[in-house]
């Protein structure tokens, strides 16, 4: 058995208790008897510690009443929250061992509720059986419940994913040390994940390093394709640091100079990535931050190849709310970040993105990735 160290940064027992606190309130709001949340980045936010998601159930117990907090364990997995303040967050902690049914210890602390919320991400096994074991409950998601909570960070979240995004900038600032003709995706890739964690991380969460024709795909990952001069390479990169918070930047890169019309595309993307940037500011809706971005591209006839949305947003998941896209019309607050991301994509020949992490601040926006947004022109 083996898995990575559950004994990460967490923040302190009041924030933690006021999360608990709020995530009740609006458990109460949303009509929800109950949130059910495993392991994942929900519970990390909610106690400070994510767990594991393996075949033995582990949930957290969140009651919309004044009834307390459960946290349901398998007594083998128990010493791995043994930092989680659960006295001081007032969270009773219940152990089980093989051959008992968690599902029902969990069913007789809800009692009899109308409606439960579970974990987005909980796996089919426990969803099922938890459905099961609390009859007659309707069952819906627990991510509308808690999004509003997670979308806006406190001060120590927005330092945290400074943090991450100074720690990925300089990651950007080396690539001229890997990226050049001869080397494959695969070795720069690899020269790349150690930088990440070398700035910082703790570990590469990924690593896009996409050559000529493999730039079109934007979720291309690395291969054993020979990077050749002329190519345009776009390196999308990120991942978490201790306190768990990730990074996420996309520069791309020129092995020589470009030619014509690559370089005036992407002169149109970068005017489009800026124009996206400054629209950030509270009372702007996410649909009109993507408009800015695409109406840019559209106007000058790259529309059709920005084939995705604008931007995620970013925290203890690379990607959660708010989802910065067409028609989507949440309207920004300050203390969301998300990224800022327009991308051209010409298919088997080369493709471009760039890539911020920003904040809406309570006048506008702060762009935390400060690397250069032009085509960086690397020697072939």
């Amino acid at each position: 058995m083996s898995r990575r160290s559950l004994h990460t940064p967490a923040p302190d027992a009041a924030t933690l208790r006021a999360r608990i606190d709020r995530a009740r309130a609006a458990a109460a709001d949303a009509a929800t008897d109950a949130l059910l949340i495993g392991p994942g980045s929900d519970l990390r936010y909610l106690i400070g510690q994510a767990g594991g998601s393996f075949e033995r159930l582990s949930v957290l117990l969140v009651p919309a009443t004044d009834s307390i907090p459960t946290l349901v364990l398998p007594a083998l997995e128990a010493p791995g929250y043994a930092d989680v303040p659960t006295d001081d967050l007032g969270v009773d902690v219940v152990t089980w061992v093989d051959g008992e049914d968690p599902y029902r210890i969990v069913a007789d602390r809800l009692g009899r509720p109308g409606r439960v919320a579970v974990s987005d991400t909980m796996a089919a096994l426990h969803v099922l059986r938890l459905r099961d074991a609390v009859a007659g409950a309707e069952q819906t998601l627990a991510g509308p419940v808690l999004r509003e909570l997670r979308m806006c960070k406190d001060a120590a979240e927005l330092a945290a994913l400074r943090r991450a995004a100074e720690a990925i900038d300089r990651v950007h600032a080396r690539m001229g040390e890997w990226l050049r003709p001869g080397r494959t995706e695969a070795e720069v890739g690899a020269d790349i994940t150690e930088a990440i964690v070398a700035e910082g991380h703790t570990h590469a969460d990924f690593v896009i390093v996409g050559s000529g024709p493999n730039g079109a795909s934007p979720h291309h990952d690395v291969s054993d394709r020979v990077i050749e001069p002329g190519d345009v390479v776009v390196v999308d990169i990120g991942g978490p640091i201790p306190e768990g918070y990730n990074s996420d930047s996309t520069r791309t890169y020129a092995v020589g100079e470009p030619a014509a019309e690559i370089a005036e595309a992407y002169a149109v993307l970068q005017r489009a990535q800026e124009a996206a940037v400054r629209t950030v500011r509270p009372g702007a809706t996410a649909h009109e931050v993507d408009a800015a971005a695409r109406d840019i591209l559209t106007e000058a006839g790259l529309g059709e190849l920005f084939i995705h949305r604008t931007g995620h947003g970013i925290g203890l998941d690379v990607h959660e709310e708010p989802y910065i896209m067409s028609g989507n019309d949440l309207p920004l607050q300050p203390g969301m970040a998300f990224s800022v991301e327009p991308g051209v994509y010409q298919a088997g020949k080369w493709g471009a993105r760039i890539e911020d992490i920003v904040v809406v601040t309570a006048d506008g926006v702060e762009p935390l990735n400060t690397r250069p947004h032009e085509l960086v022109v690397l020697p072939a």
